[in-house]
């Protein structure tokens, strides 16, 4: 017996890299700026403050980063995202595999560039 059921809330590959993706870019970020709000993330990076909010939740849940208090003024407490010796390494395997994702979508494109170039040459327009 065979079901033609899919289903509706399954993550495609895509949806998952680009998950991981964001959840690199979140990572670098804190690295390089423990500082920062998560609103200043949202913006640096171009996601949604939910978005940035569900990404820290699920990186402190792995233990990847910490929260540390500090305090900004008198009256002000603010949060610093610290990674974890575990955040360290996730952050390093997975610097790996976005170079490695970057690099066979520059291939790709460049494949794209020259076939255009091609096309456009042998079509008799030679204008770029």
């Amino acid at each position: 017996m065979t079901s033609d059921a899919v289903a509706v809330d399954s993550p495609t590959n895509q949806d998952l890299s680009d998950r991981a993706e964001v959840r690199f870019r979140v990572m670098r970020a804190i690295e390089q700026n423990p500082h920062l709000s998560q609103r200043d993330l949202a913006r640096e990076l171009g996601v949604s403050l939910g978005g940035v909010n569900f990404c820290i939740k699920a990186l402190i849940d792995k233990g990847a980063i910490k929260v540390e208090n500090f305090r900004v003024s008198d009256k002000k407490m603010r949060y610093a995202y610290i990674l974890t010796p575990v955040g360290i390494h996730e952050k390093a395997h997975m610097t790996s595999r976005f170079l490695q994702r970057k690099m066979r979508e520059y291939e790709a494109l460049k494949a794209e560039i020259e076939s255009l170039r091609e096309e456009q040459i042998s079509g008799g327009n030679d204008e770029l």
